[in-house]
């Protein structure tokens, strides 16, 4: 799921969207080439309904929910869906290609499909308007908030949908130009010399970034208790595995709180991260943070051996563009 859509619709939680009285939903969602055997959905207030898939390759089941928005996740991916009172709710999609797949049918789903279809719309917006100029990208934030707005206003949705959606649209087009400009600040460290680091290192001592200049360096900032950080871990350590002996060193920072530096060594310990493990000494604060405009985690980082950046977003472990750019660059 698109991080901007998310952020965009990070004001449903302040909206008292549930009814006062729950209502019956029912639910049936074929998945092809699923993560998992279970599905969850999750809404406010702490509901959460986990559906086992049955003999027949069905996750179904009856529950009753109040009317809002939701995300269901298949263990790996999510999304967001909004269920109404007594509705009949037929999901398909192919885990491959999770958000481009999504489509609902049944009663009560066309605020589904129209959430499901936006979070596409905003995905390519980020992918294209992001490459362009300041004044071009900001024509076309203005023109994708009055679509949006116009969009959502003609289609047969329920009121607290649309004003929802709404305000959502809002908060995505200034979250969208925080992130542009984060973003072209990044792109402008693209061949110039990394901000420099010096962090406590898990085996014992500190480590600097001038300390592994020669080699190429590849950088994982995360914390223990970001989710999608860890869910890449396998991957990493995969990648680490294959290029073992390369001229790469991958380095995992941890931006958690001083606090929890003992929980951050016990997790590398006990879960045996491998490559170099290093503590920043200022979580998000830190200067390495900051000087890449760093405002969510995972955040992959590409250095050359010249100590230059070439990727100052790079691709994460569980991307295979990932595997061939290394592959090219250490043959």
């Amino acid at each position: 799921m698109n991080k901007l859509f998310i952020a965009g619709l990070a004001i449903f939680s302040t909206l008292n969207l549930a009814a006062q009285s729950k209502n019956q939903i029912k639910f049936t969602a074929k998945i092809a080439n699923r993560n998992s055997d279970t599905l969850v959905i999750r809404g406010k207030d702490n509901f959460k309904q986990v559906i086992p898939i049955n003999k027949k390759e069905l996750f179904t089941a009856s529950f009753d929910a109040p009317k809002g928005f939701y995300v269901f996740s298949d263990g790996k991916e999510s999304s967001n869906l909004y269920l109404k009172p007594n509705s009949e709710v037929n999901l398909t999609l192919d885990a491959k290609e999770f958000d481009e797949t999504i489509v609902f049918k049944g009663k009560g789903v066309n605020e589904s499909n129209f959430l499901a279809q936006q979070a596409l719309k905003d995905e390519n917006f980020q992918k294209d308007a992001f490459a362009k100029e300041q004044a071009e990208f900001s024509a076309l934030l203005d023109a994708k908030l009055k679509t949006d707005t116009e969009s959502v206003e003609k289609g047969d949705f329920d009121p607290e949908f649309k004003t929802a959606l709404k305000n959502s649209f809002i908060s995505f087009n200034q979250y969208a130009g925080q992130q542009y400009e984060i973003t072209a600040k990044a792109n402008k460290l693209a061949g110039k010399p990394s901000p420099g680091f010096d962090y406590e290192n898990h085996k014992g001592g500190k480590t600097k970034l001038s300390d592994l200049k020669g080699k190429y360096v590849y950088i994982d900032l995360w914390a223990t208790w970001c989710a999608p950080c860890r869910a890449e871990i396998p991957y990493l350590q995969k990648i680490e595995e294959k290029y073992h002996g390369k001229n790469i060193e991958f380095v995992s920072i941890s931006i958690d709180k001083l606090k929890d530096n003992e929980k951050w060594k016990k997790f590398v310990t006990d879960k045996n991260l491998g490559g170099t493990q290093l503590f920043a000494d200022k979580d998000w604060e830190s200067e390495f943070v900051t000087n890449y405009g760093v405002t969510g985690i995972p955040r992959f980082i590409l250095i050359d051996p010249q100590g230059n950046v070439v990727n100052s977003d790079a691709f994460r472990p569980s991307d295979p563009a990932l595997d061939s750019q290394l592959n090219t660059l250490l043959k």
